[in-house]
């Protein structure tokens, strides 16, 4: 049997989410129409609306159903940028490519804000930019990363928010590996506008959503024929978003998250007992507690995955949005880890399916990288 531990690359669809979207299938018909079976899709997704709303502690009418939440990082950056009026984007050096790509497309100048070791934005950094842009009556869109993808580390949203929040200025957080695991609180926050994922927390791909205040109702890419109030263009997938809102319904009460945090806990202790050489990243900051980055030095993350996948067990080098290539990871560069150890590096995640076996499992195989690692070190 497979082991799967690459939650943070996509999560395995939760039961409900399957059900819902068979059943949603089994309509005919437009949302947008006005005769029966349009009313009946348009109902599906009214409800998914809300369940999405009730998980990001948002308003139903702020929630824009999208393709991915890269296309929703894209809207909120490059619209944001036509909309506000904007001068500048800054984005932290180990966001997502979602939003590095978005900055650089977004038709103005970039800044990137640096880390600490640990993946930590430099706040500094960030009010010198804004006393900057207050001085010379610029105006800036900030975009970061909540939960980093590849550490786990979790960024001080509360205090970035006292930054931006006070200030004309617009705040975008990517909250895709916080959504589910973090209170996201959005109706109440600082935050203009917000990304999310339905395959991240157990629903299927090809669906996500921006969240958005009022004063961000006009930020669109795709004006197209006014569908989500005119705010994405497209007819809406009723299967696929019946799927995200009833992930997010279930995802509550499937994911136990002292349970996975253990886990990873768990992990971590048999893995610098087996390694005591090997290092975790991020390590003594903040991170989630469902994902653990680790390279032991001399061990390629090529190698260890290949033999990791010849025995069943799936895990990532880091993100999985890079065309299926294995390499040096941005987000550990930026950290300043040296590129031989960041050849090394590999990233478990765990989540609603991780059982204490699946680590049990994944050490039996590691353990055997481990030995042929030695070996040849002795005969070297």
């Amino acid at each position: 049997m497979a082991i799967y531990l690459d939650h943070n690359a996509s999560a395995p669809l939760l039961p409900r989410a399957r059900e819902a979207m068979l059943a949603a299938l089994d309509h005919v018909g437009n949302p947008s129409s006005v005769h029966g079976q349009g009313r009946a899709l348009r109902a599906v997704i009214d409800s998914a609306r809300e369940q999405v709303a009730a998980l990001a502690g948002a308003e139903a009418k702020q929630i824009v159903f999208t393709g991915s939440a890269t296309e929703a990082i894209t809207q909120a950056i490059v619209g944001g940028v036509k909309v506000f009026g904007i001068d500048r984007v800054l984005v932290c050096a180990t966001d997502h490519a979602a939003a590095l790509k978005a900055a650089e497309i977004s038709g103005v100048s970039i800044r990137i804000l640096g880390v600490d070791e640990a993946g930590t934005v430099d706040l500094d950094a960030l009010a010198r930019q804004i006393d900057m842009a207050n001085q010379a009556g610029e105006k800036l869109l900030v975009a970061i990363s909540w939960v980093n993808n590849e550490t786990g580390l979790v960024q001080p949203r509360g205090r970035i928010e006292a930054m931006v929040g006070p200030t004309p200025h617009i705040l975008v957080i990517d909250a895709v590996q916080a959504f589910g695991k973090l209170d996201l609180d959005f109706a109440a926050s600082a935050t203009d506008m917000m990304a999310v994922s339905a395959h991240k927390i157990g629903g299927p791909a090809g669906i996500g959503a921006l969240l958005v205040k009022g004063h961000a109702d006009t930020v669109r890419i795709i004006p197209g024929g006014g569908q989500e109030q005119g705010r994405r263009g497209g007819t809406e997938s009723a299967a696929l978003v019946a799927g995200f809102g009833n992930a997010c319904a279930d995802i509550g009460k499937t994911l136990d998250l002292d349970a996975t945090r253990a886990l990873a806990t768990s992990f971590e202790q048999q893995l610098l007992s087996l390694a005591p050489d090997a290092v975790i990243f991020s390590r003594g900051a903040e991170r989630i507690g469902t994902v653990v980055n680790f390279a032991v030095p001399g061990i390629k993350n090529t190698v260890a995955m290949m033999s990791l996948d010849l025995a069943g067990i799936a895990v990532s080098s880091g993100s999985a949005c890079s065309s299926g290539k294995v390499g040096r990871s941005h987000v550990l560069d930026a950290m300043g880890v040296p590129p031989e150890l960041s050849e090394c590096g590999l990233r478990i995640s765990l989540g609603w399916s991780s059982t204490v076996s699946d680590i049990e499992t994944f050490f039996e195989a590691y353990e055997t990288v481990l030995s042929r690692h030695r070996r040849k070190g002795a005969a070297a």
